[in-house]
C-alpha cells in the first residue's frame, strides 16, 4: 500500500546543524537496561529501529567519568576508548539503515552514589543523594568546574570518534547540569550563581565546548526542562524557564524539551494520555529557529502531524512507542497503520532499567532478544513442518501463539470458552484507566483478521475428550489463572475467613465479572503490589462504597514504583477518598471486623467492614493440561501431540509475561532451543580476550 498523502510531512528531511536526519521520526534517549554491560544487545535492538525507519536513533545516558555511575541502573559511559569501540557496534548499525545517531552525555550528581566506582560525587553542595543511599556529594568549587567541562569534552570527543552524530547537553531531569539551573539549589556566590545570566553560564559552556570538540561532524543538542515546579497536569509553572530558555534559544543545534515532573512525562496511560506536554511547549518554537523535538507517547500519526503543523514541534520524539513498535515510521510509510502495534503505557519498558535487567515490552515480545535469541518484531522464520496446532486460550498468551504461529505459516486453531477474545486484558480494560491496555487484543486480533490459516473458535470451552478428537499435532494450553481469595503468609496460602463463618470475600475476577460487594465498607487488602489493587479500590469507589485498601508493603502498590506510577496512584487514591494503611497483613475477617496486623510491631488494627476483596495471588487455570497428562499416567511422551502449557496457566505474571510466553511458543516450536544453553550472553569472555592478547604478543 501507498503512503497516505497525509503523512508526507513526517517523512520531509529535518536539518540539524550539520548533520540531516532523513525524517521527522526521533527516538529520544532512553534507557535500556543493557547500558555499557551489555553492547550488542543494546546495539542490536538500537540497529533494529533505524532498520524500522526512525530518523534518529539515541542511547541512553552516558556517564562521562566513573565519579557518575548509576549502578545498579546500568547506564551507558563513555570513559575511555574501550567505550568508543562497543559504541561504534551501535552507530554502525545504525547508519547502516541511513538514520543518524545520538548520545546523551551525562553528570549525575546529587542522583549518584557510585556504588560501583567508589568515587565521589560532586554537585552543588554536599547534598544527600536523592534515591535515598547514605551517601553525600561533594561541594563544587571552580577547579571541580573546570574538571567537569574537561571530562564533558572528552566524551563529546568519544562519542564523535563512536560515529554519533549528535552529541547531548543533558541539562534537565534533576542532574547536575540542571541543578545550576536551579535558583533554590543554586546558591553559589561567584559567576556560575545567583541571576540568570551566572546560572546558565555551564550549559552555555558544555554547549560551546562540545561545538569546538565535535566541529563540523555533530550536531549538538541540548535537553532541557520548559517549566520550573511539579504543578497541576497541563497547566505549566514556567517562573523564569521562559527567560533562561531565550537566553539560549540559538546555541545549540537542537532542544529536546522536557518537563519537571517525570510522572507526567513519562506517565503511564492510567493517568496520562497521548500529547501531554503540548500545554508545557507553547513557547518553544516562537523562541528559537532550531529544530525542536518532544515526546508525547504518540501512536496515532494524525496526532504526530497536528504537532508538526501547528509548530509544536519539528520532530516528533518517542521512546515508549519506538520500543512498542520499531516500524512505527516504515508501517505509516507503507500504508499499514493498522497494523503498528501501539503502546498501551503500562511502562514495563521502564521497569527493566528501574530492576537493572534488559528491556522489555508488553505488546512487542521480541524487544531486548534482537541480539541474544536473534528475534526480530516482524520477520520470522518459515514453518517447519505441515504440522497443525491447537491453542486452547485467547488471552495475551494464545493470541500471540496464534498470529506468531500464523505468520509462520502453520494451520492454527485457536479455541477460546468465552465470547470475547483478550482472558485478562479484556476484563482488565473495563477498569478505570486501563482501556489503553485494549491494545493488547486489538493488535493481535487485527493481525488474525489476515491470517486465513488461523481458525478462531469463540465460546468453545474444551475438554480432553474434544482436544484429543481433534487430532492436532501441537497443543498449547493458555487457559490462563483465576484470583485466589486466600492470602500467602510467607510459606503456604491460607485462608482469612474466621472458622464457621461465610463472609464476603471477593475476588478481582468477581468486580471484574460484575458483582459488587454489598452495601457497607469495603476493605481491599492487596498483596500482588502492583496496579490492579489501586483500580478495583477505585472502581469500588466510583460505585459509591466507602473503600480502604491495605497491604502489607512499606508502600502502596509498592512495584509500582519500578513503572514510575506508585506516587501517582497514592495520591490519586487520597483525592478520592480511599484510606490507604500500609504495613498491615490481612489476619482474619468475620464478615463485619477484618482484623489486620502490623507487619512489624504485631499490634491489632480491627476493622469495622462489611466486605474484603483479595487481591492477593492467582491459581494457574491448569486442569484440563492435567487431564490431559492424567490420560497417559503422567507420561507426557505418550501423548499423540506435543503439549505445552504457556502465559499464565504456567505461572502468573504480568502481561508482558504471557505474550512473550506465546511468542517464544511460536518460535521454538519446531527449533527447540538447548535447555542448558537458551540464549546467548552478553558479556566479556575473558578466555577469548587473553587468548587474544597473547596471539597479538606473538
Amino acid at each position: 500500500m501507498a503512503r497516505d498523502p497525509r503523512y508526507d510531512v513526517l517523512f520531509e528531511p529535518v536539518k540539524i546543524g550539520p548533520v540531516v536526519a532523513k525524517n521527522r521520526f526521533y527516538q529520544v534517549p532512553h534507557c535500556t537496561g543493557m547500558g555499557w554491560q551489555r553492547p550488542r544487545m543494546l546495539a542490536e535492538m538500537r540497529g533494529m529501529k533505524a532498520a524500522g525507519g526512525w530518523g534518529v536513533v539515541s542511547t541512553e545516558y552516558n556517564s562521562i567519568h566513573p565519579s557518575s555511575d548509576d549502578t545498579p541502573h546500568p547506564c551507558a559511559s563513555l570513559w575511555d576508548d574501550s567505550d568508543i569501540r562497543a559504541h561504534s557496534l551501535m552507530t554502525d548499525n545504525v547508519h547502516a539503515h541511513g538514520a543518524l545517531a545520538g548520545a546523551e552525555l551525562w553528570y549525575g550528581g546529587i542522583r549518584t552514589s557510585n556504588m560501583l566506582t567508589r568515587e565521589v560525587s560532586m554537585d552543588l553542595d554536599n547534598y544527600p543523594n536523592s534515591v535515598g543511599n547514605p551517601f553525600q556529594t561533594r561541594a563544587m568549587d571552580k577547579t571541580d568546574i573546570g574538571t567537569l567541562r574537561h571530562w564533558h569534552r572528552r566524551a563529546a570527543l568519544r562519542a564523535r570518534d563512536a560515529g554519533f552524530d549528535i552529541v547531548y547537553v543533558y541539562a534537565t531531569h534533576g542532574y547536575l547540569i540542571s541543578n545550576f539551573l536551579n535558583p533554590r539549589m543554586n546558591t553559589r556566590s561567584d559567576e556560575y550563581g545567583g541571576g540568570l545570566e551566572n546560572r546558565t553560564r555551564l550549559v552555555r559552556e558544555l554547549i560551546q565546548d562540545a561545538k569546538e570538540a565535535v566541529g563540523d561532524r555533530c550536531a549538538v543538542a541540548v535537553r532541557f526542562s520548559t517549566d520550573d515546579e511539579i504543578g497541576e497536569d497541563g497547566v505549566p509553572v514556567h517562573g523564569e524557564r521562559r527567560e533562561m530558555f531565550e537566553m539560549l534559544a540559538e546555541l545549540p543545534d537542537l532542544w529536546d524539551i522536557n518537563v519537571a515532573d517525570y510522572s507526567l512525562e513519562m506517565g503511564v496511560s492510567r493517568f496520562v494520555k497521548e500529547a501531554p506536554l503540548e500545554p508545557y511547549m507553547d513557547f518553544v518554537k516562537s523562541v528559537t529557529s532550531k529544530p525542536v523535538v518532544t515526546v508525547g507517547r504518540f501512536t496515532s500519526p494524525d496526532t504526530m502531524v497536528s504537532q508538526v503543523k501547528r509548530g509544536i514541534v519539528d520532530l516528533i520524539g518517542a521512546a515508549r512507542p519506538s520500543i512498542a513498535d520499531p516500524f512505527l515510521p516504515e508501517k505509516i510509510e507503507q500504508g499499514r497503520v493498522d497494523s503498528i502495534r501501539e503502546c498501551i503505557g503500562c511502562n514495563v519498558c521502564y521497569a527493566g532499567d528501574s530492576l537493572g535487567v534488559p528491556i522489555r515490552c508488553t505488546q512487542n515480545p521480541t524487544m531486548g532478544e534482537e541480539w541474544r535469541k536473534g528475534w526480530h518484531p516482524e520477520e520470522i522464520a518459515a514453518k517447519g513442518s505441515d504440522d497443525n496446532v491447537l491453542i486452547v486460550g485467547a488471552g495475551p498468551a494464545g493470541l500471540e501463539a496464534a498470529r506468531a504461529l500464523g505468520e509462520r505459516g502453520y494451520h492454527v486453531t485457536l479455541a477460546e470458552a468465552r465470547r470475547d477474545l483478550g482472558g485478562r486484558v479484556t476484563r482488565e480494560c473495563a477498569l478505570p484507566g486501563m482501556s489503553e491496555y485494549a491494545r493488547v487484543r486489538n493488535y493481535r486480533e487485527h493481525e488474525l483478521l489476515n491470517l486465513p490459516n488461523v481458525e478462531v473458535y469463540r465460546e468453545s470451552p474444551l475438554t480432553a475428550d474434544d482436544v484429543f478428537a481433534f487430532e492436532a499435532d501441537h497443543v498449547a494450553i493458555a487457559t490462563g489463572a483465576t484470583w485466589r481469595r486466600e492470602r500467602f503468609d510467607g510459606e503456604v496460602f491460607v485462608s482469612v475467613a474466621v472458622p464457621g463463618t461465610t463472609p464476603v470475600i471477593l475476588t478481582p475476577d468477581d468486580i471484574m465479572s460484575g458483582t459488587l460487594p454489598p452495601p457497607g465498607p469495603v476493605l481491599v487488602y492487596d498483596e500482588d503490589g502492583y496496579y490492579l489493587g489501586g483500580v478495583i479500590a477505585e472502581h469500588l469507589r466510583s460505585a459509591g462504597h466507602a473503600v480502604s485498601l491495605a497491604t502489607p508493603a512499606d508502600n502502596i502498590s509498592d512495584w509500582a514504583e519500578k513503572t514510575s506510577e506508585r506516587w501517582r496512584v497514592r495520591t490519586h487514591l487520597m483525592k478520592l477518598g480511599v484510606e490507604t494503611i500500609v504495613s498491615h497483613s490481612l489476619h482474619s475477617f468475620d464478615g463485619d471486623c477484618a482484623l489486620l496486623k502490623c507487619a512489624y510491631s504485631g499490634a491489632e488494627n480491627p476493622r469495622a467492614v462489611a466486605s474484603v476483596v483479595m487481591v492477593s495471588y492467582r491459581r494457574p487455570n491448569d486442569a484440563l493440561y492435567h487431564e490431559l497428562l492424567a490420560s497417559v499416567d503422567g507420561q507426557i511422551d505418550k501423548l499423540p501431540f506435543s503439549l505445552l502449557r504457556i502465559g499464565d496457566c504456567e505461572a502468573p505474571a504480568i502481561i508482558a509475561a504471557a505474550t512473550y510466553a506465546g511468542h517464544k511458543y511460536a518460535r521454538e516450536l519446531d527449533a527447540p532451543v538447548d535447555p542448558d544453553e537458551p540464549l546467548k550472553h552478553d558479556r566479556v569472555d575473558v578466555g577469548a580476550d587473553t587468548a587474544a592478547m597473547t596471539k597479538a604478543a606473538r
